[in-house]
């Protein structure tokens, strides 16, 4: 059953709420949790890219780094046709809530919350 604010809502599915969500996650959730995790110096970046990044250009390298892999990513979602492009922003959502939710849990741990 709908109601009036569930018919105004735009469907998960929708391109533009998927796109938002992963960039709320990909980017904006991993930013804040690595340089937290990585500003108490009990954690260190690990990542293929962001390890070598992070430590010779510091958040600033992470924030380039994550707008390339976004924008990249746009180019090949309006390359691909649909249906199969909805994988892509589909794919920085899921890296991202991942990531986001272990840097999370690492940041915690090492800081004894839990």
């Amino acid at each position: 059953m709908m109601t009036a604010v569930s018919a105004r809502l735009p469907p998960l599915r929708s391109p533009r709420v998927l796109w938002s969500l992963a960039v709320a996650f990909f980017i904006v959730g991993d930013l804040v949790t690595t340089s937290v995790g990585v500003s108490s110096g009990q954690i260190a970046e690990v990542g293929p890219l962001g390890d070598p990044i992070v430590s010779r250009y510091g958040l600033p390298g992470m924030v380039v780094l994550k707008l390339v892999v976004v924008c990249l990513s746009y180019l090949a979602w309006r390359i691909v046709p649909a249906p199969d492009r909805i994988g892509i922003p589909l794919g920085l959502l899921l890296v991202g809530v991942l990531v986001t939710f272990w840097n999370s849990f690492v940041v915690l741990m090492t800081s004894g919350a839990i």
